[in-house]
C-alpha cells in the first residue's frame, strides 16, 4: 500500500521495464565475452579457456604453439567477426528505419553487388590479359580482392549518393538501389563467362564469405573505419527516432530530411561496404539482428537499439564463425551457409508476424 501511495503505477512500470532492459543488456555483454573466448578456444586444436585468457594477458601458456595459434590466427579472426557483426547489424537497422521496411538489409543499395563486380573485373583481367604478369605483381591475392571489392562498393556508393540528392522519395531510392544491384549482378554473370576455371573458383571462394582471411595489417585499416562509422551511427540515434514518426514530423522537429538521408546512406554504405570488401558478402545478419534486438528489448528507441545491435551482431557473427568450424571435422563450412541458417528463421518469423499484425513502426 505504501508503495502504491508514494509511487504511481506508471512510475513503477517504467522502473521495472528499465531494470529488465538493464538485465538484458548485461546478459548480452556476458554473452559476447563468452562467445569471443569460445571462438578463440575452439577449432581444429582445442585450447582451454583459462589458457586463452593467460595468452591474452601476456602470460606464458602451457604450450608455446597455443600462443601462436591464438595471436596469429584466431584473434584477428575473432576481432573481424566482432566488427562484421556489429557493422552489418547497425547498417541493417539504419536501412530498415530509413526505408520503413522490415526486410531491408545493408546490401539493399547494391553495395554487395558493386563489391562483387569489382572482384569479377579483377578475375576477368587476370584471365584475358597477362595472367602470369599479374600473378607476379601480386594482384590476384586476397589483398588484391579487397582493393577490387572496395572500389566496386565505393563506385555504387558514389552513384547512390548522387541519386539521393535528386530523389526525394525513399521508396524510389530503394527501388533504384535494387535495380543497381541487379544490373551489377548481371555484369558479373557476363564477366564470369569469359573467365578461366581457376579464376572462377577464386571468385566463388570470395563469395562464400570468411572472417579468417583478414590479417593484422588489414585490421589496422578495418578497425578505425568501422569504429568511426559506428560512432557516427550512435550520434544519429535522435534522427532515426524522428524518422520513425514520418518525414513530416521529422521536418517539424527541425530535421533536414535530405541531409539526414545522405548521412544515413553514407554511414550504412561504409559499414556494409567495408565488411564486404574484407570478408566477402555476408548474408542475412543485417536483416535478422535488428529484429532480434527489437523483440528482446521491446523498443524502437535507437538510443538503446544501436548499442544492443552492436553487441548482438558481434555475438551472432562469432557464433556463426564457431559453427562454420565445428560442424564438420577438419573442414570449414561456407560462412554464408551458416548465416543463412541463422537468418532464415528470423526473416520467416518477421514475415509471418507482419502478416498477422503491423509490428514494424511506421
Amino acid at each position: 500500500m505504501l508503495v502504491k501511495k508514494y509511487f504511481p503505477r506508471k512510475l513503477l512500470t517504467n522502473a521495472k521495464s528499465t531494470s529488465i532492459k538493464t538485465l538484458a543488456f548485461s546478459l548480452l555483454i556476458i554473452g559476447f565475452i563468452l562467445a569471443f573466448l569460445l571462438d578463440l578456444a575452439l577449432g581444429s586444436v582445442d585450447i582451454p579457456i583459462h589458457e586463452v585468457m593467460n595468452i591474452l594477458l601476456g602470460q606464458e601458456p602451457e604450450k608455446a604453439t597455443w600462443a601462436n595459434i591464438i595471436l596469429k590466427f584466431r584473434l584477428p579472426k575473432a576481432l573481424t567477426a566482432t566488427l562484421a557483426g556489429a557493422a552489418l547489424g547497425v547498417s541493417g537497422l539504419q536501412m530498415q528505419t530509413l526505408f520503413k521496411n522490415p526486410l531491408a538489409g545493408p546490401f539493399v543499395l547494391g553495395i554487395s553487388s558493386g563489391a562483387s563486380l569489382g572482384v569479377a573485373l579483377v578475375v576477368l583481367t587476370a584471365s584475358v590479359t597477362t595472367p602470369m604478369l599479374l600473378a607476379d605483381l601480386g594482384i590476384i591475392t586476397d589483398f588484391g580482392l579487397v582493393i577490387a571489392a572496395s572500389l566496386g562498393a565505393a563506385s555504387v556508393l558514389g552513384v547512390m549518393l548522387v541519386v539521393s540528392r535528386r530523389v526525394q522519395d525513399t521508396m524510389t531510392l530503394l527501388i533504384l538501389g535494387l535495380l543497381f544491384g541487379y544490373a551489377t549482378s548481371a555484369i558479373v554473370s557476363i564477366l564470369l563467362q569469359f573467365s578461366s576455371k581457376e579464376r572462377i573458383q577464386s571468385y566463388i571462394m570470395w563469395t562464400f564469405g570468411s572472417f579468417a582471411g583478414v590479417t593484422w595489417k588489414q585490421l589496422i585499416v578495418l578497425i578505425p573505419v568501422i569504429v568511426l562509422s559506428l560512432l557516427v551511427a550512435v550520434l544519429q540515434s535522435k534522427s532515426l527516432n524522428a524518422l520513425l514518426l514520418g518525414e513530416s514530423y521529422a521536418r517539424s522537429l527541425g530535421l533536414t530530411v535530405q541531409k539526414t538521408r545522405f548521412s544515413l546512406i553514407s554511414s550504412a554504405s561504409i559499414l556494409a561496404g567495408g565488411i564486404t570488401a574484407f570478408c566477402g558478402p555476408i548474408a542475412f545478419l543485417g536483416v535478422a539482428i535488428p529484429h532480434l534486438c527489437r523483440s528482446l528489448f521491446n523498443t524502437s528507441d535507437h538510443r538503446l537499439l544501436i548499442p544492443s545491435v552492436i553487441i548482438m551482431g558481434a555475438i551472432l557473427a562469432l557464433i556463426a564463425d564457431l559453427f562454420s568450424q565445428l560442424w564438420v571435422s577438419q573442414m570449414v563450412l561456407p560462412l554464408n551457409a551458416v548465416t543463412a541458417l541463422i537468418g532464415t528463421p528470423v526473416v520467416t518469423w518477421v514475415i509471418l508476424r507482419r502478416n498477422s499484425q503491423k509490428s514494424f513502426p511506421s
